[in-house]
């Protein structure tokens, strides 16, 4: 099995101002984050010969705009959801199609678009034009798309992804006992971390009756179980490793990936409610001899806070059933923790970057530049996750 992602180091980050409702537009945001990215890897524009996004910004404004010679629009996986141009990236390099791969993320409060900016929109999917779902077989699981079930789920008007997270969490909760004040003690963690973060959207405490007092969005789900949205934008410089040497910031080098997409849709598995996250992590174990008890911080997808609890036992840091004690008190997550957790606020206080705060945040903590929340011993090993439902992706990061 080639395991081209240790190929890859990650030579530079940058993020844009992050904010709510700032009116800046997405080029202006992508072409700050990228600038700094490019500027932390030791290089200069013209060194940037591959770039890769979700397709919010466009590519081809983004070349344009930094005059890049960019012929490599680095493609390749596409079984990863957020994290697929990444991973991408690695692959490019690997290969040798690319040395320098400019990878980034812009949002502008409703998210940006998860699709290729180059390619034509499809039909949206709904109850009447979706293919039919694949009945389900013994001993087989059920092939259907990532959003393949959509039409269903709308039909009974789970109409947002609010809805359908609350799904699991009633799931996970009426199995296994985890209760909305295990899930509050993550949101007030995050808080707490963020009050040391300048770029946080949110940074005042919040106290457990603040959170179960907070309106409710979709039951169990309340206010602040809900990620903040924000715009911004991070941008990433992914190298071949035989750059280490020239960066001029330590190089966080990249040890396994995993992903996976469409699996057993939102609701549609044997194993509900448990998530694509499943898989994808079970990948990331397979391609590394490190195992859970070797993490040293985790940075995990929190656009719920039960996608959190979800990735916490799919990643094997908790068994099934586990992650509603192992975070209650938030001891054990905090900055001074057994396993640090979302160390920079997380989505759910500092704002919704579709999983590439997390991983900028990681970068930071592994190369010791995380400012007042960097943690007391530097950390060697990292894991990064995102995404929730059918869609999901991973990363083991090392210093």
């Amino acid at each position: 099995m080639s395991h081209f992602e240790k190929d890859a180091i990650i030579s530079g980050i940058g993020m844009s101002h992050i904010g709510r409702r700032t009116g800046t537009p997405g080029l202006q945001l992508t072409l700050n984050a990228a600038r700094a990215a490019i500027a932390d890897a030791g290089l200069v524009p013209a060194d940037i010969d591959g770039i890769a996004t979700l397709g919010d910004t466009p590519r081809q404004h983004v070349i344009e705009a930094l005059d890049l010679v960019a012929e490599n629009r680095s493609s390749g996986i596409d079984t990863s959801g957020l994290y697929s141009p990444l991973m991408s990236a690695f692959l490019a390099v690997s290969e040798g199609r690319s040395r320098h791969v400019l990878v980034y993320r812009t949002v502008a409060m409703l998210g940006g678009s998860m699709l290729d900016s180059s390619a034509e929109l499809p039909p949206e999917p709904n109850a009447l034009t979706a293919p039919p779902v694949e009945p389900r077989l013994p001993g087989r699981p059920r092939r259907i798309g990532a959003n393949g079930d959509i039409g269903e789920l709308m039909a009974a008007h789970a109409y947002s992804a609010s809805n359908w997270v609350a799904m699991h969490c009633r799931r996970h909760m009426e199995l296994y006992g985890t209760t909305k004040e295990q899930l509050g003690w993550m949101a007030i963690n995050s808080r707490r971390n963020a009050a040391l973060n300048p770029l946080a959207a949110y940074r005042d405490p919040i106290t457990m009756d603040d959170y179960l007092g907070a309106r409710p969005i979709s039951s169990p789900l309340g206010l602040y179980d809900c990620d903040v949205p924000v715009d911004g934008s991070i941008a990433v410089v992914v190298s071949h490793r035989d750059h280490a040497s020239d960066c001029p910031n330590p190089p966080v080098h990249v040890e396994a990936i995993g992903g996976a997409y469409g699996t057993g849709g939102w609701f549609h598995r044997d194993d509900f409610p448990k998530m694509a996250s499943v898989e994808a992590a079970a990948q990331m174990w397979s391609r590394t001899d490190l195992i859970p008890g070797d993490l040293d911080v985790a940075e995990l997808y929190d656009g719920f806070t039960f996608l959190t609890i979800a990735w916490l036992e799919a990643l094997g840091i908790c068994g099934d059933g586990e992650a509603g004690p192992f975070v209650e008190g938030a001891s054990r997550i905090a900055l001074d923790g057994e396993l640090p957790l979302n160390t920079y606020g997380g989505q759910l206080s500092a704002g919704r970057m579709h999983g590439y705060w997390v991983l900028h945040e990681a970068c930071l903590q592994l190369r010791g530049e995380a400012g007042e929340r960097q943690l007391r011993r530097r950390p060697e090993t990292a894991v990064v996750a995102a995404g929730g439902g059918p869609i999901a992706g991973c990363l083991l990061l090392t210093r």
